[in-house]
């Protein structure tokens, strides 16, 4: 429904995978839990944006 919301999902999710590989290559287990910890609440942020859009596209009907 917001852009503003839908471009922080992303930047969050963009933000995990680079965690998730920096602790990849430095064997970092921790660090590449957390990233991929931020990219599950990005997702989840997403589709909490895109349930948000399709209530509004019904109730705009």
């Amino acid at each position: 429904m917001s852009i503003e919301n839908k471009v922080d999902a992303t930047l969050k999710n963009l933000e995990g995978k680079a965690q998730e590989m920096m602790g990849e290559v430095t064997g970092d287990p921790k660090d590449k839990a957390e990233g991929q910890a931020k990219q599950a609440q990005a997702s989840a942020q997403h589709t909490v944006e895109n349930i948000k859009d399709a209530a509004k596209r019904e109730i705009d009907r």
